[in-house]
């Protein structure tokens, strides 16, 4: 194990390039948790509220995601104008609606497997359920990376993964109080 003066003396030494990365990976990756947590989030309604349209089900995923996206990208860019005092370019503003594109991004699997379920190829209770798993998939990789950039061992990889899946696991259970 090395100790703290080593791992801060690694930390400086770092190349810009490669510190510009974990920023951007960072970035991308809170991103994709949020995002992942809110398409759980509207699994649990859109479940509750069309138990038999899974298409349905996906516009309410697809919509909630983009909506929160452009509310995000809107937010980000006042705060960026704020802080530097200047105009916003739109250099920068597709740069923020790059960087805030993963909480789009984090609806793909699950709407992936309620597409199969609106064309027909699986129930959709099953759509659902496969939805929530590749939502909780996504949750426990995202905590796999996290803890693989931060370098923690396995105790604190495992308590990451478990905090994003308890999350998740939350939502799942949620779902099952409110459909019962």
């Amino acid at each position: 194990m090395k100790s703290d003066h080593y791992a801060v003396i690694e930390k400086e030494h770092r190349s810009p390039a490669s510190r510009f990365g974990r920023a951007a990976m960072g970035e991308r990756l809170g991103g994709f948790i949020y995002g992942t947590i809110i398409v759980l989030a509207v699994l649990v309604a859109g479940a509750k509220a069309y138990p038999h349209a899974a298409g349905r089900i996906a516009a309410l995923v697809a919509i909630t995601s983009v909506v929160f996206w452009l509310a995000h990208v809107y937010a980000h860019s006042l705060g960026q104008s704020v802080a530097t005092d200047e105009h916003l370019s739109m250099s920068e503003l597709r740069h923020i609606a790059r960087r805030e594109g993963s909480l789009v991004e984090a609806a793909l699997p699950p709407l992936a497997a309620l597409m199969l379920g609106a064309v027909g190829l699986i129930s959709t209770r099953a759509a659902v359920w496969l939805a929530f798993s590749l939502g909780l998939a996504v949750l426990a990789v995202e905590g796999v990376v996290f803890a693989r950039v931060e370098r923690l061992g396995w105790l604190g990889t495992l308590a990451v993964v478990t905090a994003n899946l308890g999350l998740g696991v939350l939502l799942v259970g949620l779902k099952l109080f409110v459909s019962h």
